[in-house]
């Protein structure tokens, strides 16, 4: 039995589905919102039971615990296991590359099809369902040209979440990803903020 949880953590809606393992996980900004979005990611035909907040049980308090750290721009080290056993094997690959992408810094969709293999296109797919928001940091992956790209909680959620993350690091770097991957080439999110802060000053 899946179970779900929500909370609210400074005015945002966050929400998980668990087992012994992350099934899914969102956030937004109201709690009909975030229900909706983690609901429509379950697995077909999977039981699940929605529960209160206040009976939320140590294993979804910890996980709420490290959401919020994640939107607050802190640094966090996952311990979590996710249930993948039922996502395409290509899927998981990209999935675990994009954990890997430090705090300070974004990659593109085609360095990250380039070090694991495949297409930008494909990648940009994968980000786009990506089961287990925030914590796997697809607001991390943005275009060639370091701009944006997109989010599913929209483009200024995404500035807002990369604003925080800001460290001051100046120079583009690669590493060898876990587990046999190629090499993944970073950048400075800095690069993406200043891109970005031309838009939104705009509007």
């Amino acid at each position: 039995m899946i179970r779900i949880y929500t909370q609210a953590v400074n005015g945002i809606w966050l929400a998980v589905a668990c087992n012994n393992r992350i099934v899914a996980s969102s956030f937004a900004d109201t709690e009909q919102k975030v229900l909706s979005d983690l609901l429509d990611k379950l697995p077909f035909n999977m039981p699940f039971q929605i529960l209160s907040q206040s009976s939320a049980d140590v294993y979804a308090e910890k996980v709420f615990s490290l959401m919020a750290d994640i939107l607050e721009g802190k640094e966090v080290i996952c311990t979590f296991s996710f249930d993948m056993d039922k996502l395409p094997k290509y899927t998981v690959i990209v999935l675990n590359a994009v954990m890997q992408i430090p705090i300070g810094y974004v990659s593109t969709y085609g360095a990250v099809a380039k070090a694991v293999g495949g297409g930008s296109r494909a990648v940009g797919n994968i980000m786009a369902g990506n089961l287990f928001v925030p914590i796997v940091p697809c607001h991390r992956v943005v275009r060639a040209d370091l701009s944006l790209g997109g989010y599913g909680g929209g483009l200024r959620t995404k500035y807002q979440m990369l604003m925080k993350e800001r460290r001051g690091y100046l120079e583009p770097k690669s590493f060898l990803l876990k587990n046999d991957s190629g090499a993944l080439q970073i950048y400075p999110i800095e690069i993406t903020l200043d891109k970005a802060s031309k838009i939104f000053d705009q509007l």
